[in-house]
């Protein structure tokens, strides 16, 4: 989708917002029951908040939120934020190495506006490994202890935190060995079918399938072309998990991420959580309607399906056949690694450094 496209996308969902507002408004002052979509939603699946945005937390009051260098990075950036940003350059004001100090910046940030969410949502914040180390066992179990001390220094118990890591095979291997010590992760730019299989088998806490991005990519196959609803295949990617990871009893949350557009949220109800950007959750409260469950336990507990078994040499076959997921695996933990180092530049030109 063009820059150009995106925002005419954006401003026909705006457009719709406070058109389904206003109607909603006048049902109320007329004493009708109204019932919203997203409070119909919060009935078969656990909202979660996908943003860095305080404000916009405290308005929607969800479960639990996530939060990634780009959304940490659109945080930092917003002038009410500067206290937490002047805080964490204080913290590392004194350590020499450029390196190490960018380095610590960042724990600094992230735990610093993890811990100010944890003050609103009575859950869960998902806290993301630095994305250079998605290919490194050892650095990242390393990183993710880190996270976790510092969080548990400022008084925050580690069932508060899931630890965010790319769902690359070493980055899996990593999580299971975390999981074991009782550091709860949560797999991130996940793509295909294979990588979901081997987090379930890894015993890790969630897994997030990227719902738009899928989508992304296969209308970029279309030349631009929408897809309709019902042939979503970001869609189809979370169904298909949920499916088989209910059927084999597997006890890994799913949490469909990534949303393009209302529908695609509402073509997952039922789904284990459901990780929502503001806008589009401005949209669900502004929407009347009952939300239907789409997808249940109960339903997938009855399909026919084969376990798939997975080693290391079938786990890199699978996922290298499927070019979608190569590709956005890939171009996810690139685009992770430059927002988190323009972090590093906004914050430290903060400081004259």
């Amino acid at each position: 989708m063009s820059d150009y496209e995106n925002f005419q996308w954006r401003r026909l969902l705006l457009d719709e917002h406070r058109y389904a507002a206003r109607v909603c408004t006048e049902q109320s002052a007329m004493g009708i029951d109204v019932a919203m979509q997203l409070d119909s939603l919060k009935r078969w699946s656990v909202i979660v908040a996908d943003t860095g945005d305080l404000d916009a937390i405290e308005r929607f009051l969800p479960q639990d939120a996530t939060t990634n260098p780009s959304l940490i990075l659109a945080a930092a950036r917003n002038p009410k934020y500067r206290p937490l940003v002047d805080a964490a350059l204080a913290t590392v004001a004194d350590i020499r190495d450029q390196e190490v100090r960018a380095e610590r910046l960042v724990e600094e940030l992230f735990v610093a506006i993890g811990r100010r969410i944890l003050e609103l949502v009575p859950g869960r914040v998902s806290t993301e490994v630095d994305a250079r180390l998605s290919f490194d066992v050892e650095a990242t179990e390393r990183k993710a202890r880190r996270f976790i001390e510092l969080y548990e220094r400022a008084g925050i118990a580690r069932e508060r935190v899931l630890v965010k890591v790319a769902a690359t095979w070493e980055g899996i291997a990593a999580a299971a060995r975390l999981e074991r010590e009782g550091i709860h992760c949560n797999l991130t730019l996940l793509f295909s079918f294979a990588q979901a299989v081997a987090c379930a088998d890894a015993g890790v806490t969630l897994i997030s399938p990227f719902v738009g991005r899928i989508y992304d990519w296969y209308r970029a196959q279309r030349g631009g072309a929408d897809i309709p609803p019902a042939e979503d295949p970001g869609v189809a990617s979370v169904t298909r998990i949920y499916q088989y990871y209910k059927k084999f009893g597997y006890p890994t949350q799913v949490m469909g991420a990534s949303f393009r557009r209302s529908a695609q949220i509402l073509d997952l109800a039922g789904c284990d959580l459901l990780t929502i950007s503001p806008e589009l959750l401005g949209e669900l409260r502004a929407t009347e309607g009952e939300v239907p469950q789409r997808l249940s336990v109960a339903a997938a507990q009855a399909m026919d399906l084969q376990r798939l078994a997975l080693d290391e040499a079938r786990f890199r076959w699978l996922h290298n056949e499927d070019a979608m997921a190569t590709e956005k695996l890939a171009d996810g933990i690139r685009r992770f690694d430059a927002d988190g180092r323009k972090l590093v530049e906004f914050a430290f030109g903060l400081s004259g450094c």
